[in-house]
């Protein structure tokens, strides 16, 4: 059984009082993250956050591209596009 990968484009604001999804638009999630973009802590709570929103394991998120950057792609395992689309919109987008 192979599971399906869906990529994103996530524009992170670290930093930010609480983790929260701003906006979607044009193909790119903007997210605000409270962690510090200190020593990857940003890229784990960002992880953390996105693997709640989207109720799978954080195993199944992984960070592509952007690692130091604040424009990431992000691959999300065993969901499709469409899927990830309604788990964001459920999270209140």
């Amino acid at each position: 059984m192979t599971k399906e990968i869906t990529t994103i484009i996530v524009q992170v604001q670290p930093n930010a009082s609480q983790n929260k999804i701003v906006r979607f638009e044009e193909e790119v999630l903007y997210a605000k993250i409270a962690a510090p973009p200190v020593k990857g802590k940003a890229n784990q709570e960002l992880i953390k956050f996105l693997s709640r929103i989207l109720e799978i394991s954080r195993n199944d998120i992984t960070i592509e591209k952007g690692m130091t950057s604040r424009r990431k792609v992000i691959a999300i395992k065993g969901l499709g596009q469409n899927q990830v689309t309604e788990q964001l919109k459920k999270s209140g987008l």
